[in-house]
């Protein structure tokens, strides 16, 4: 009897381990670990939890990569820190909708750390009399140059990837930086389903290049939510959208170092919606528009959807619209110059279509497009086309709630 017994404790303890080993997938754990020096060799990042110290810039020739469901904090009180992919450098993080990668900072205050920046040698123009390939100086406090001749610069992929509270500023124009700041950024540069979420600065910024930027999310950014300068001319931008509110400035501002430009970015399927009550960052300035055009920026833009772009009354009276135009050479040159194209385009809560710029020596009107066709509005637009998850929910909050 007792040999039976034990022969049957032995069955059952196989049986339940068969059970176990073929029925169930086991968890993965989450590592923890620390970044705190320059990434100088390929290095993989495994799922898990990770502390970023200081300004860490990824060398070129390497490739950093971050597993899905990585999270990243910083630290304020640690001092300045962000992730820098310099040109010849790549970062491989490609996250998933249920699994993304977030980069974020401990007290959870916009313009607590530097986000993402990345280095690139694509085209850039910030000058109408210098021969290309031109270059320029970065303005995030490092004084990197940036610019070439590389159309097909690939500076790595990200998807699916979250950067909550950057943007910080130290210096205005020479120590600023935004959610994402791509400078010089190729074609050969995957980036898609980003979110750059309550951020001090702009929550995406091109610096010139040729990158695209595809279903992605500005949300809670105090500047504007997308940005760009330097004769950026990404081709295949699509789903975009912004939601503004408390404290923001535009939703897109459109600028190319006054260089009137032979070319232009495209952005398809746009959605930008600003909050009641949201007022201008800085009382001095007057950013309250969906879309600016300022320096002979420009652009082919379509099916857009613009909501709740209104006047400010308070703290100070200031108008607000769909679009403006800020100066007479972006008037002349791209308005009635044929190179902005601004197409179907729905506009609710905002009574005032066009603004023209302070002081406004010319007037915007519809007529003002040439040809006539570059400016169609419609009940029909449906904006950006965006499909929620974990990607696109920050501690509960749905950012897709809005769209």
């Amino acid at each position: 009897m007792k040999k039976l017994v034990f022969c049957l404790a032995v069955l059952g303890s196989i049986f339940t381990g068969c059970s176990s080993s073929d029925d169930e997938t086991p968890v993965k754990q989450p590592v923890t670990g620390e970044i705190s020096s320059n990434i100088t060799a390929n290095t993989t990042y495994a799922y898990g939890n990770y502390t970023l110290k200081g300004m860490i810039k990824v060398s070129s020739g390497v490739t950093v990569t971050f597993e899905p469901g990585c999270k990243i904090t910083c630290d304020k009180s640690t001092g300045e820190n962000g992730l820098i992919i310099l040109n010849g450098g790549k970062i491989i993080a490609n996250g998933t909708a249920d699994l993304p990668i977030v980069f974020t900072e401990k007290s959870k205050v916009g313009g607590s750390w530097a986000g993402i920046i990345m280095y690139g040698d694509a085209p850039i123009v910030n000058s109408a009399t210098a021969p290309a390939p031109q270059t320029a100086v970065s303005e995030d406090g490092l004084n990197l140059t940036y610019g070439g001749s590389n159309v097909a610069h690939n500076g790595g992929s990200l998807k699916y990837v979250r950067v909550e509270y950057a943007g910080q500023v130290i210096t205005t124009n020479s120590k600023e930086n935004n959610g994402f700041s791509f400078y010089s950024v190729g074609t050969g540069t995957t980036l898609d389903h980003l979110v750059a979420y309550k951020g001090n600065d702009d929550g995406f910024e091109f610096y010139g290049g040729t990158a695209s930027l595809t279903n992605s999310i500005s949300y809670g950014n105090s500047d504007d939510s997308f940005d760009w300068q330097d004769g950026w001319r990404g081709q295949d931008n699509t789903n975009w959208y912004a939601y503004q509110t408390g404290v923001a400035n535009y939703g897109i501002e459109v600028e190319s170092k006054s260089v009137d430009n032979a070319f232009w970015p495209k952005v398809t399927n746009i959605t930008l919606r600003r909050a009641a009550g949201t007022t201008t960052e800085a009382q001095s300035e007057i950013q309250l528009d969906a879309i600016q055009f300022k320096k002979e920026g420009n652009g082919d833009y379509s099916n857009i959807i613009i909501d709740g772009y209104a006047s400010q009354t308070t703290p100070t009276a200031y108008n607000g619209g769909a679009i403006q135009i800020l100066d007479k050479a972006t008037y002349d040159h791209q308005v009635a110059g044929g190179k902005i194209k601004l197409n179907n385009v729905k506009i609710t809560n905002t009574p005032i279509t066009f603004i023209s710029g302070v002081p406004a020596s010319f007037t915007v009107t519809a007529a003002s497009f040439v040809p006539a066709s570059n400016w169609t509005t419609g009940t029909t637009a449906t904006g950006a086309a965006l499909t929620g998850g974990a990607w696109a929910t920050v501690d509960g909050l749905n950012l897709l709630e809005k769209l």
